[in-house]
C-alpha cells in the first residue's frame, strides 16, 4: 500500500512538473548574426531558457551570417538545419546537419536561385519534413524584380516564396514558385494538421501591413489558398508554430512591439494572445519550435 501511494504522489508530481520524455527545441539567434546557431529549451513550450552559447559559428556565404535558422528532424534522427547567409546578394541558403545537435558536418551553400541572375535575395528557408512523400521540403523568400505585377513595395523588395525538394541533401528539385498570393510575401512555415490537411502561416510584407496571416492547402507543396485576414498587430514577422495538446502556438517576432509574442489557435480562425503567458529569452530572434526526446537537451546541457 505504501509503495502504491508513492507511485500516486509521483504520477500526481509529473502532472505538475517535467517528467515527459519529450521536450521542445527552438533555434535561434542573437543581432548581428555572426556568431551562430543559439538554442532555447522547454518542457512545455510555453517557458523557454537559453542554452547560453552558440553551436555552429557561419562559414558559407557572401556575409556569413546565420539569420532565421530553421531545423527539422528525418524520420532517421539526423537534423537538417538551413539559415539565412546574407542579406543581399547570394542565390542560396546555408546548409548543415548534425546527430546530436554538437558535432555538425561541413557546411554547404545550396545554390536555389542560379538559373534567376536577377535575384536580390534569398530569405528565411524554412525546412519541414514531408511525410507522405518521403522528403524535405525547403521554402524561402526571394525577389525577382518586374516578375510580378507591380503592388505597393518597390520592385527590390516585392518578395515571393519559393521552393525545393530533395530526399538526401546530395541532388534537389528544380526550383519552383511556391505561393504567390498577390502580393509580397515573406517568413511562410509550413504546418501539417492531418493528412491532406495544412496550413501555411505566412507574413504579408506590404506596407503598412507588415503582419501574419493564414492559408490552407492539401499538400505539403500546396496550392495554398483562402488567404486570411491579419490575426497579428503591424510590424509582426518570423512565425513558428508547435503544437501544445489541442492547441497551436503561434510564436513570432513583434519588433514593433519590442517583444517576442505567441497567440494560441485550435482551428487557426481564431486566435488568442497568450504573450503574457510565455517566457522568451531576451534577444532571441526568428527560429523554429520541433519537439524532440528530452535525452537531446539532456546531452546539450552535459547531463
Amino acid at each position: 500500500m505504501f509503495n502504491f501511494r508513492l507511485a500516486i504522489i509521483g504520477l500526481a508530481f509529473c502532472g505538475l512538473s517535467s517528467c515527459s520524455k519529450h521536450a521542445y527545441l527552438f533555434t535561434s539567434f542573437h543581432e548581428p548574426a555572426t556568431d551562430g546557431l543559439r538554442l532555447l529549451y522547454s518542457y512545455d513550450a510555453y517557458h523557454w531558457t537559453d542554452l547560453n552559447k552558440t553551436f555552429l559559428k557561419p562559414t558559407v556565404g557572401t556575409q556569413k551570417v546565420m539569420r532565421d535558422p530553421s531545423i527539422v528532424q528525418g524520420p532517421d534522427g539526423i537534423f537538417h538545419l538551413v539559415w539565412t547567409c546574407s542579406w543581399k546578394g547570394d542565390k542560396g541558403f546555408g546548409y548543415a546537419s548534425s546527430k546530436d545537435l554538437i558535432n555538425w558536418s561541413e557546411q554547404k551553400f545550396i545554390p536555389v536561385m542560379e538559373s534567376e541572375p536577377k535575384t536580390v535575395n534569398v530569405w528565411a528557408p524554412e525546412i519541414f519534413y514531408d511525410e507522405e512523400n518521403r522528403q524535405y521540403v525547403m521554402i524561402w523568400a526571394s525577389t525577382i524584380p518586374s516578375r510580378f505585377a507591380k503592388g505597393v513595395e518597390e520592385e527590390d523588395n516585392n518578395h515571393r516564396m519559393y521552393a525545393i525538394t530533395t530526399k538526401d541533401f546530395i541532388t534537389f528539385s528544380q526550383p519552383r514558385l511556391f505561393l504567390d498570393p498577390g502580393f509580397s510575401v515573406i517568413d511562410a512555415v509550413i504546418v501539417k494538421r492531418a493528412t491532406k490537411d495544412y496550413v501555411l502561416v505566412l507574413k504579408d510584407n506590404t506596407r503598412p501591413n507588415r503582419n501574419l496571416k493564414v492559408a490552407f492547402g492539401k499538400e505539403a507543396l500546396g496550392p495554398y489558398e483562402n488567404v486570411s485576414a491579419t490575426f497579428s498587430p503591424k510590424l509582426t514577422e518570423g512565425p513558428t508554430v508547435v503544437k501544445v495538446k489541442n492547441n497551436w502556438l503561434i510564436y513570432f517576432d513583434a519588433y514593433g512591439q519590442k517583444t517576442y509574442s505567441a497567440y494560441k489557435t485550435a482551428d487557426f480562425k481564431s486566435f488568442k494572445d497568450v504573450t503574457s503567458e510565455v517566457s522568451v529569452p531576451e534577444g532571441h530572434k526568428h527560429g523554429t519550435i520541433i519537439k524532440i526526446k528530452r535525452k537531446v537537451i539532456e546531452g546539450l546541457n552535459g547531463k
